[in-house]
């Protein structure tokens, strides 16, 4: 059997959803990044799930069915592309997992920037909703923020009290987190 790798695939501009379905359909496991945000109208609030990623969804399968997801789903318009190999870029099951964890239990908005930052200093969330999160420590607009890379896009950030992280050794090894 193939072995299977996640993948990030990118999707026409509001067909997330869509896609996702008809992945769910097919029997692709997938990961559409979504939370909830309430949003503020002049006469009523609204919450509504809203898609972290804009025009990505992220699908984990064997090369032969990402090619076929990309040929039976107009929506569908390609793969990420690793700059060094100019193949299918491939996210690490670790780097996933701590995403995926940060947005299934973070309190505060999740964030996802893909330009250029700084490795810094290498954390562990000691409190709160993603206390065993492993990430790094940054100051964003003089906030400071708990991030996750994902080394080929960029990364997602989560502001967060210094006093809720510890620092943990560049040589550690990450602590599994709990999938649910």
């Amino acid at each position: 059997m193939e072995k299977e790798n996640w993948y990030a695939m990118y999707v026409r501009m509001h067909h997330e959803k869509k896609v996702a379905e008809k992945l769910g359909q097919m029997g692709v496991e997938h990961y559409l990044p979504v939370q909830e945000v309430v949003r503020q109208w002049s006469d009523r609030r609204k919450k509504l799930q809203v898609v972290v990623i804009p025009m990505m969804i992220f699908i984990r399968a064997s090369e032969q069915v990402r090619l076929s997801v990309m040929r039976n789903i107009p929506s569908v318009s390609g793969c990420l592309i690793d700059r060094c190999t100019h193949r299918p870029a491939v996210i690490r099951d670790e780097e996933m997992q701590r995403f995926r964890f940060m947005l299934d239990y973070s309190e505060e908005a999740v964030h996802f920037i893909n330009t250029p930052l700084a490795p810094g200093q290498k954390i562990r969330v000691i409190k709160g909703p993603l206390a065993g999160l492993d990430g790094e420590l940054t100051e964003i607009d003089g906030k400071s923020q708990v991030m996750v890379r994902i080394e080929q896009l960029g990364y997602a950030s989560v502001e967060m009290p210094v006093g809720y992280v510890e620092a943990t050794p560049e040589d550690s090894p990450a602590k599994e987190m709990n999938s649910n």
